[in-house]
């Protein structure tokens, strides 16, 4: 009886969620004509479409969503790509534009002198304690001799020491076993310009009355064969005197920072005479201008 029961109930409760909906399906859509009892399942029926609405809606905006972020990301790493690749570009453009400019510059300065120069590029830089040098593409092949002086436009650079046939190894006015025949720009007081091996050289074997002071340009005298005249080489940094000393040790900032050089020029024909010759005539002109002005002078007070 029990178990007659309990069917009986199942069974009207399959009927009404079943045959009900059902029922209220098939009628009239006019709201007012629905039975009593048609209206909560009308109203169930009616939150359960809005739940799975509002569900779909959910899971399809969170799918759309997370393909957008897909291809957000995948965006972003191409357009990280593509300016990896740009500033790649413009790195390698700014150093053809760079080196361009030097080369010009370069260029310009051999064309604007009388010295006959072989342009090189550093290919090697050995900065050890004992010993500061610079490799460069030119040797005995191209006319590359042993002791040729390396300049830049700026100045000094050092001079050749190892020429082999197609390298050459070029000891730094910095280095400690350099040494460079040189003169005070302002006062002509004359020395010897050794290396320290710290980026800073020295002005040794000046009288203690030579007039240098902190700032003035120190410059190569001309008088090795080696160096061309008046090139640069240095900045007084410091100048100490010695209460009892006869000399004065005078420190100098090199004019050219060695290890920022990509290019470099080869003097071929400082120690020639065509070379000479022409600073002598130059001297031998600024000679005759002053004798003539002395020769004038006479005769104005012969005059008088």
């Amino acid at each position: 009886m029990n178990y007659f029961n309990f069917d009986i109930k199942k069974l009207a409760i399959v009927v009404s969620l079943i045959i009900i909906p059902l029922i209220a399906v098939n009628m009239e859509h006019n709201p007012a004509e629905r039975p009593w009892f048609v209206k909560p399942f009308i109203f169930a029926s009616g939150v359960v479409q809005n739940m799975y609405s509002g569900f779909s809606s959910g899971v399809r905006g969170t799918t759309s969503l997370y393909l957008n972020l897909i291809n957000i990301k995948k965006n972003n790493q191409n357009l990280q790509k593509e300016n990896a690749e740009l500033r790649a570009q413009l790195g390698a453009l700014t150093e053809l534009k760079l080196e361009n400019q030097r080369l010009n510059n370069l260029l310009g300065f051999k064309e604007n002198t009388k010295m006959e120069l072989l342009t090189a590029k550093v290919i090697g830089k050995d900065l050890l304690i004992d010993h500061t040098t610079l490799t460069i593409n030119r040797g005995t092949h191209h006319g590359v001799k042993e002791f040729m002086a390396v300049i830049t436009i700026g100045g000094v650079v050092g001079y050749v020491i190892q020429p082999q046939t197609f390298t050459s190894q070029i000891l730094l006015l910095t280095d400690r076993y350099a040494s460079i025949d040189a003169i005070v720009q302002r006062s002509r007081a004359r020395g010897i310009v050794e290396g320290l091996n710290k980026n800073t050289c020295q002005l040794n074997y000046l009288e203690r009355d030579d007039d240098v002071k902190v700032g003035d340009k120190i410059v190569t005298s001309g008088l090795n064969n080696i160096f061309p005249k008046g090139f640069a080489v240095g900045t007084v940094t410091n100048v100490e005197k010695s209460q009892y000393d006869i000399s004065q040790e005078v420190t100098i900032k090199p004019a050219i920072n060695p290890f920022t050089l990509e290019e470099v020029f080869v003097v071929l024909n400082a120690n020639k005479e065509s070379f000479l010759k022409e600073e002598e005539q130059k001297e031998n002109l600024n000679d005759e201008i002053i004798n003539s002005k002395e020769i004038t002078k006479d005769k104005v007070e012969i005059v008088e």
